[in-house]
């Protein structure tokens, strides 16, 4: 049975609730910019491309007048040539020139690194391209300084490797004429906000050199890729977005499990439909791809696989953190060469490593972003041939309203890239490593016009010391080491594995950690369980020891939120909404053990940890008493529960933004409103910018909740729509719809303040 043989099969599944088909689309060809150095077209040439897509001949065109550029393609339309052609033609023609390339994983450095070297060495041999990472060997790192044309980083090796240390690599910033970021759209929340200090760090080295170079970034589709851009850059950055790459004929498939249980609004495992489905690809030849949302997950399903393939098991692999990198390296050569004909995924190869031509892709449960499930449909389909995508929904919310909803998902992607370099704590993490790196001068700016009052404060903290006009590191500390960029807070919590040499295995923040990493939790790490014996509060550490359990770890958190300042308002017939300033205060009691699979409750535990406190910014909707006057108060705690609920899941469609980056707290009677209000935080230091975006959004979310909740097929109330804590409740379903028509009511446009 071959592909398209399978997909008459697929067709008449009764579990298919919508099919797209996208036709083929013929490539749209340009010539090279006029000007390009000879030895750059020749090198094109012999490699086969004789011309170039549209998009790609417009972002060279538009680099190498010097504009900074931002390209916004799909998956496989050729995205790599955009820099590298301007970037090796500057090179040809000055050999003084240099480039930095940032990518957001080492994995994806490594793999654009042979694609790189092929081009560039067919070009001319002379020119040096190098990655330096933390694996770089201490030997090669002066020679890379010394002579590296390209260097291939990632944005933890700039914040803590090069730019603390740039007086040893003044001939790159010097002669900087290109600096690439790509996969832009992964630059986002409090890891986006941390880059753009860090890009704003690294433009303030350069001007000190003399050199200015031009941005190239390269992105999925988001909805706001120009405003994701010059948030980043700092600066404006012209979008390059209509695609001119050609590709096959894709079928893309929403499947809905079955119902097991319709009160509670249950479905048959999007795991187990998963497995059917790929199996029935693999046994008919061909190529698939699944991804699965986690890391175990992951594993079962490999499991699952390779004992349905027999004999073949051998050609099913896995592909996920943890994995050594010369096993990833084997395994991405298998995919591209046929020796592997399925492989098993977590979102790691949803970025653009090469895996050569699959043809068809299973996501097991929906990746939580529009963007990223067209990465991972992307996966599939890299040639011109005939390739099928198949979304494998799961009971929840998110999912379901995804799945039930094709002309949401199909039509442009209102989800927004949001960063905000500003706040407070990361913005004055990375002054302290500006300052570092370089004096700052009376009135230099770094971002914001508050900049002077900022370093008079570090000043009086002795960190900076003002000499003449300027303002010079006096600490003995290091700070670029002391900042993660992948939390807003400069106090984490490390995680130590007693049992291999107190290594080091990661890190949390301190308001997340007595959630994840309290005494007796279940901490995962790279698909394996570690339990903490002991977490040192004051020291910051966790101390945690590899084992094997049947159960999962699953805190309680009672929080408290206080306004501390409401910025912008605006009022509906029956309802106010409000985006400001707030103080969190959040206390973890307790924790159950949850037993895999079955998620039965088998035990539980106090956490003796004192109360965290947050301060951040949130969005609210409140309703006034007289248009609930119907509710009982059992059933308008219910709709609160059911209404958090509801948008816990919507929210993230359009945020962009994983699930715990955004969380809602319901009020039976704010001290704030004096009414029953839902707030929606950030759930970092000073806020990353979700809540404001929400606010903005809001008509919309409400909306597509309002949508969600109807369209449920269960009668009172389940974890599909208002969540499982809640079901037992006095029809959660209706009072929850009710005040989602209070809240919605009005013009049906933005709020504004």
């Amino acid at each position: 049975m071959n592909l398209a043989q399978l997909l008459d099969v697929l067709r008449e599944d009764p579990c298919v609730t919508h099919w797209r088909t996208l036709p083929a689309r013929q490539a749209q060809w340009r010539p090279f910019p006029p000007g390009l150095d000879p030895r750059l077209t020749g090198a094109l040439q012999g490699l086969g491309i004789t011309a170039l897509y549209s998009h790609q001949a417009e972002a060279i065109r538009s680099a190498l007048a010097g504009a900074d550029t931002t390209v916004v393609t799909p998956t496989a339309s050729g995205k790599t040539l955009c820099y590298n052609v301007p970037v090796l033609d500057a090179i040809l023609k000055d050999e003084a020139s240099r480039a930095l390339y940032l990518f957001p994983t080492k994995a994806l450095a490594q793999d654009q690194l042979a694609e790189l070297r092929r081009l560039s060495e067919a070009a001319a041999p002379q020119i040096k391209v190098y990655t330096y990472d933390g694996d770089t060997e201490p030997a090669a790192r002066t020679a890379i300084r010394a002579v590296g044309h390209i260097v291939v980083t990632n944005p933890d090796m700039l914040h803590t490797g090069i730019l603390p240390h740039h007086t040893r690599w003044v001939r790159l910033f010097s002669s900087l004429k290109f600096v690439v970021v790509d996969e832009l759209h992964q630059y986002r929340g409090v890891f986006g906000s941390h880059v753009a200090n860090l890009l704003r760090r690294l433009q303030r080295v350069c001007r000190f050199y003399g050199s200015s170079p031009v941005f190239i970034c390269a992105s999925a589709t988001i909805a706001n890729p120009g405003e994701l851009a010059s948030r980043l850059l700092g600066r404006e950055a012209r979008v390059v977005d209509q695609n001119g790459a050609p590709s096959g004929e894709k079928h893309f498939v929403f499947y809905n499990p079955p119902v097991v249980n319709r009160s509670l609004g249950i479905r048959r495992s999007s795991t187990l439909e998963a497995r059917r489905l790929a199996v029935g690809f693999l046994k008919a030849g061909v190529r698939t791809i699944v991804f699965a949302r986690s890391r175990i997950v992951t594993e079962v399903l490999l499991s699952y696989l390779k004992a349905d393939a027999g004999p073949a098991a051998g050609a099913v692999r896995g592909y996920r953190g943890g994995y050594l990198p010369k096993e990833r390296r084997e395994i991405e050569r298998g995919l591209r060469e046929g020796s592997v004909r399925a492989v098993v995924s977590t979102n790691a190869l949803e970025l653009g490593i090469d895996i050569g031509g699959l043809d068809a892709a299973v996501l097991a449960g929906y990746p939580g972003s529009i963007a990223s499930t067209w990465q991972q449909a992307g996966r599939a389909g890299r040639r011109t041939d005939t390739s099928v995508a198949v979304l494998v929904a799961s009971s929840s919310a998110l999912d379901q309203f995804v799945v039930t909803r094709p002309d949401y998902f199909f039509h442009k992607s209102p989800e927004h890239g949001l960063v905000n370099p500003d706040n407070l704590y990361i913005l004055m993490s990375h002054l302290k490593c500006a300052a570092f790196e370089l004096p700052f001068a009376d009135g230099e700016e770094f971002g914001v016009s508050t900049t002077p009052a900022l370093l008079e404060f570090l000043g009086e903290e002795g960190v900076l010391r003002r000499t003449g006009d300027r303002w010079h590191w006096m600490s003995a500390s290091f700070p670029a080491e002391e900042i993660s960029l992948r939390s807003a807070s400069a106090e984490n919590v490390v995680i130590i594995d007693t049992t291999r040499g107190a290594r080091v295995i990661g890190e949390v923040d301190r308001f997340s950690a007595p959630m994840l990493v309290h005494e007796d939790a279940i901490y995962l790490h790279e698909g394996r369980q570690f339990h903490v014996d002991k977490l040192d509060w004051a020291e910051g550490k966790a101390y945690v020891r590899p084992v094997d359990v049947d159960y999962y770890t699953d805190a309680e958190l009672s929080v408290d939120l206080k306004v501390l300042a409401c910025n912008k308002e605006a009022a509906r017939p029956a309802a106010t909404h409000g985006w400001g300033d707030v103080r969190v205060n959040a206390l973890v009691p307790m924790y159950k053990k949850v037993k895999l699979h079955t998620h039965e409750n088998i035990g539980s535990g106090r956490v003796h940890l004192p109360e965290s406190e947050l301060h951040t910014t949130a969005y609210w909707a409140a309703v006034s008493e007289e248009a609930l006057e119907g509710l009982s108060k059992p059933e308008l705690q219910g709709a609160l529960s059911g209404l958090a609920n509801l948008l816990a899941n919507i929210a993230p469609l359009y945020l962009l933004c994983d699930r715990r980056d955004i969380r809602v707290v319901p009020q039976l009677k704010s001290p704030f409103t004096g009414l029953p209000t839902v707030f929606c935080y950030d759930a970092y230091p000073g806020g990353t910018g979700l809540s404001e975006r929400l606010f903005s959004l809001a008509p919309a979310v409400l909306a597509a909740a309002a949508d969600l909740l109807a369209g449920c097929q269960c009668e009172a109330g389940c974890p599909s729509c208002v969540g499982p804590a809640i079901t037992a409740g006095p029809a959660p379903k209706q009072a929850a719809g009710l005040l989602l028509q209070l809240l919605g009511e009005g013009d049906g446009h933005g709020l504004s303040g």
